[in-house]
C-alpha cells in the first residue's frame, strides 16, 4: 500500500478473495489515502481502471485475487494492451512453496498474461515489493503506455521487511522513447513543403503525448487537413476548420476517399489498423508516407513509410513545424467539401433530422452531446451504440472519448464509465450502450449505487444485437441468427438499485428527458426505444477499399 501511495495512486478498483486477503487487510489501514472501489465482477475492475486512466492520464490500478479472479481480468488486460492504456493489475497468488502444485485457485497468471501485457512479474519475496511496484508503474506509463500485471504470492504478502520507497526511471534493457533518427525531421519537413495534397491521420498517440497544440500548430501553419481514428477523435476539436472527420470503416466519406487522392499521408500516433486502411492493396498507393511513432515495432508493420519520425510526437511535431514553410492548400481542402455534402445529404441529415418514425441512435447521441454543450466525456460500449456515438458526438476538450477500439469488448461501457467519473470528477460522463452490452456488465449498477457515481447512462434499446444484425442484413441474406433479444424491464432493475430511470419512446419527449438526466445529481439511466433495424452508414465493406464506401444499403 505504501508503494502504491509512493506512485501517486489514489483510486483502486478491485474485488477481494483468499489469495489477496493479506493485502486487503493492509488496505484497511490506508482507506484515507487509497480510495478502493468495490466492483461486482473482476472484469469491471480492469475496465474501470481503463476508464480512469483514459480520462486522467494517470495509471489505472486494479486489484483482485488469484485463479478465477485473475482470469476474469484477462479481457481487460488484452483490451488495455491493444489500446495503449496504462494500467497495473495486482493479482493474488498462492504461496511460493505451493506454485506448480495445482493448489486451490492457482493459475499460471504470468504465463497467461505474457502475450497480452507490456510486462508481468511474479513477486515471491516481500523484499521485492517496492522494486516491482516502482518498475511496474514506470513501464506502464512510459513510452507507449500499456498494462502491467503483478502476480503477488501470498507468502510475500505476509512477510515483514523494513520498507524503503523506490523510484524507477531507467531500465537498461528498456528504451521507452526511441531516438529520432538523424535527418528524419528535415526529410519530413521537406516532404510537407513539397506536398500539394497533404492529409494527416491523427491517432490516440496525440492524446497520450499531450500533443494537441503541437498537432494543430503544424496543421495550421502548413494548412494540412486531417482525419482522426476512433480513439483519436478528441485529440482535436470537432469544429476545427481543418478537421475532416473520422477515418475507418464507419467513418466519414471525405477523409476516407481523399486518402486515395492525397500525395502525402502523415500518420501521427496511429497504427494503421485494418478498420482504417481497408484493402491494403489499394490503400494510399499514390502517396508518400510520413509516420510519427513512439513504438518502432509499429513502423512498417502495416504500411511502409517514406520517412519514419521516431520519438514522442509532442517533441517531433514541434521540431518539424519549425522547418515547415507556411502554405495554403485551399483547392485541396475545398475538394473535401463535395464528399462531405454528399454524405450529409445521403446519410447525416436523415440520421439527425428524421421527419417521423421511431427515434434513431444518431439523433439521440447528437442531442445528448449538444445538451451537454459538447463538453462531456463520451464513454461507449461496443456495437452500433459505439459507432453512432463516435460519429455524432462532438468533442471540445482532450481525453473526451473512452471506448474499446482494437479489442471491441462488449460490456466495457458501464465499468469504464465508472472509472471515468473517478478520473475526471469535475466533468460530465455520458455513457452510450446497447441492450446487449448493457446486460454483460449490468451487475455494475451495484457499484454505481454504492458509490453514487454520476454516470449518465443512455441505453439505446433496439431489441437486437444491433451491429451483428446489420452484418447479417448486409452480408448474410437477412438471416438474423440469434441476434433478436428478449429484454428485461430495465426500469424495474434501475429502481432496484435506487437509480433514477426514464424511458423515452416519442421524439417529442427526448429533449426534456435528456435535460432531466443531466440536471439530476448522481447516476441516471435514460432508456431510449430506437429503431430496431437502423444501420450505421457509411460503411466500407469488409476487405473493401477506403474509397468504396457504401452510403446506402438495399
Amino acid at each position: 500500500m505504501r508503494s502504491l501511495e509512493h506512485e501517486g495512486v489514489d483510486v483502486l478498483f478491485g474485488y477481494p478473495g483468499g489469495a489477496i486477503m493479506p493485502t486487503y487487510d493492509a488496505l484497511y489501514d490506508h482507506k484515507d489515502t487509497l480510495h478502493h472501489i468495490l466492483v461486482r465482477h473482476e472484469q469491471a475492475a480492469v475496465h474501470a481502471a481503463q476508464g480512469y486512466a483514459r480520462v486522467s492520464g494517470k495509471v489505472g490500478c486494479a486489484i483482485v485475487t488469484s485463479g478465477p479472479g485473475a482470469m476474469n481480468t484477462i479481457t481487460g488486460v488484452a483490451d488495455a494492451m491493444i489500446d495503449s492504456t496504462p494500467m497495473v493489475v495486482i493479482c493474488g497468488q498462492v504461496g511460493a512453496a505451493m506454485l506448480g502444485t495445482d493448489a486451490f485457485q492457482e493459475v499460471d497468471v504470468v504465463g497467461v498474461t505474457q502475450p497480452i501485457s507490456k510486462w508481468n512479474y511474479q513477486i515471491r519475496r516481500a523484499e521485492d515489493i517496492p522494486w516491482a511496484v516502482a518498475r511496474a508503474f514506470y513501464i506502464a506509463r512510459s513510452g507507449r503506455p500499456g498494462p502491467v500485471v503483478l502476480d503477488f504470492a501470498k507468502n510475500a504478502q505476509t512477510a515483514m521487511i523494513e520498507y524503503a520507497p523506490q523510484t524507477v526511471d531507467f531500465i537498461r534493457s528498456y528504451n521507452p522513447v526511441p531516438e529520432t533518427q538523424p535527418g528524419s525531421i528535415e526529410r519530413a519537413a521537406e516532404l510537407i513543403n513539397q506536398s500539394v495534397k497533404p492529409l494527416m491521420l491523427v491517432g490516440q498517440g496525440v492524446e497520450l503525448a499531450g500533443a494537441r497544440q503541437e498537432l494543430l500548430a503544424l496543421c495550421e501553419k502548413a494548412q494540412i487537413p486531417f482525419g482522426q481514428t476512433m480513439l483519436g477523435l478528441s485529440a482535436a476539436p470537432t469544429g476545427h476548420p481543418l478537421n475532416m472527420g473520422m477515418l475507418g470503416m464507419h467513418g466519414n466519406l471525405a477523409p476516407n476517399v481523399m486518402t486515395n487522392q492525397c500525395d502525402l499521408l502523415i500518420a501521427v500516433g496511429m497504427r494503421f489498423d485494418d478498420r482504417v486502411t481497408g484493402d491494403l492493396h489499394t490503400y494510399a498507393k499514390q502517396a508518400k508516407v510520413i509516420h510519427f511513432e513512439i513504438d518502432p515495432s509499429e513502423v512498417g508493420k502495416i504500411v511502409k513509410p517514406t520517412v519514419a519520425v521516431l520519438g514522442n510526437c509532442k517533441q517531433t511535431l514541434a521540431q518539424v513545424t519549425e522547418l515547415v514553410e507556411p502554405a495554403r492548400h485551399q483547392a485541396w481542402i475545398d475538394g473535401f467539401k463535395p464528399y462531405a455534402e454528399k454524405e450529409y445529404n445521403k446519410v447525416i441529415d436523415a440520421a439527425l433530422n428524421p421527419k417521423d418514425g421511431p427515434l434513431l441512435m444518431g439523433e439521440v447521441v447528437r442531442r445528448v452531446s449538444e445538451a451537454a454543450n459538447n463538453e462531456a466525456i463520451m464513454v461507449t460500449d461496443v456495437g452500433q451504440n459505439q459507432l453512432f456515438g463516435c460519429r455524432y458526438f462532438k468533442y471540445t476538450h482532450p481525453r473526451s472519448i473512452v471506448t474499446s477500439g482494437g479489442c471491441g469488448t462488449m460490456g466495457f461501457g458501464i465499468p469504464a464509465a465508472i472509472g471515468a467519473t473517478f478520473g475526471a470528477p469535475e466533468r460530465t460522463v455520458c455513457m452510450f450502450c446497447g441492450d446487449g452490452g448493457f446486460q454483460m456488465t449490468i451487475q455494475e449498477l451495484g457499484t454505481i449505487m454504492e458509490q453514487q457515481c454520476p454516470v449518465k447512462m443512455i441505453l439505446l434499446n433496439n431489441n437486437y444485437l444491433g451491429n451483428v444484425r446489420q452484418w447479417q442484413y448486409m452480408f448474410f441474406n437477412k438471416r438474423y441468427s440469434f441476434t433478436p433479444m428478449l429484454n428485461p424491464d430495465y426500469e424495474k432493475i434501475a429502481d432496484g438499485y435506487g437509480i433514477p430511470c426514464r424511458t423515452v419512446v416519442e421524439r417529442a419527449d427526448l429533449d426534456e428527458a435528456i435535460r432531466e438526466m443531466l440536471d439530476t445529481d448522481g447516476p441516471y439511466l435514460l432508456q431510449v426505444a430506437v429503431k430496431e433495424e437502423d444501420n450505421v452508414l457509411p460503411m466500407t465493406p469488409p476487405g473493401g477499399s477506403v474509397d468504396d464506401m457504401l452510403l446506402e444499403v438495399k
